[in-house]
């Protein structure tokens, strides 16, 4: 379970507080509109109104606490551009913001978010379900069963091949590309290929099987 806060409750902070939610998180609200929030009052850790485009009022909620904070602002640009950068400026973790251009999502990263997402129903459910598990720096949905997921090596496959460890029997998924730690990658990887410390690995399974290959990082 992981922290969470989201400013603006418009359609995609809507929706992604709706699945973090069902993903057992803890998630607190802000939205200068009372109304917006009025569904999630009992349902959230805190909500609380008020325009975050004042500096005192980003400083008053603690964003250096949150795991993740998502800055959903609606078709003002602007004050996306000056929540992200204070939210930033008073200690957030990690910032997700939301853009509706490619060119909106240059000037985001520019002055501080950490990642920029597009807003729709489908990327909500794939936005909170990815932030919502360590160890998984990407993830792709191919159907409500299988996904591609990108995650560490675990820290026993080191030194190891993808033979010895006999991967698609024991965990039920398959690898289908290696990123080292310079960024370069290889695809289709053969059996005897040798993990490293510090890779990442491209892998297609069901959720449950990804699981039972990140649980060794809550053993470690």
């Amino acid at each position: 379970m992981k922290s969470f806060l989201i400013i603006g409750v418009g359609k995609f902070g809507y929706h992604l507080c709706e699945n973090l939610l069902e993903l057992k998180n803890d998630v607190m609200l802000v939205d200068k509109n009372e109304a917006r929030m009025a569904d999630f009052i009992h349902r959230v850790t805190n909500v609380q109104i008020g325009d975050c485009t004042n500096k005192q009022v980003v400083e008053s909620l603690g964003v250096g606490n949150f795991d993740i904070v998502f800055v959903c602002i609606g078709s003002n640009f602007q004050n996306s551009l000056v929540i992200t950068d204070l939210v930033k400026e008073c200690g957030a973790k990690y910032v997700v913001s939301k853009a509706d251009r490619d060119v909106d999502s240059r000037f985001l990263k520019k002055i501080g978010a950490d990642e920029v997402v597009y807003p729709d129903h489908d990327l909500a459910v794939k936005v909170a379900r990815r932030f919502s598990v360590s160890h998984v720096f990407d993830y792709t949905e191919l159907n409500d069963e299988y996904g591609i997921y990108e995650i560490p090596v675990p820290r026993d496959w080191a030194g190891r091949t993808i033979e010895e460890l006999n991967i698609r029997q024991k965990y039920d998924v398959n690898v289908l590309g290696i990123r080292s730690a310079d960024k370069s990658a290889k695809i289709s990887p053969s059996a005897n290929y040798c993990f490293e410390p510090e890779e990442h690995i491209f892998v297609l399974g069901k959720r449950e099987s990804i699981e039972k290959i990140l649980k060794k990082f809550k053993d470690d």
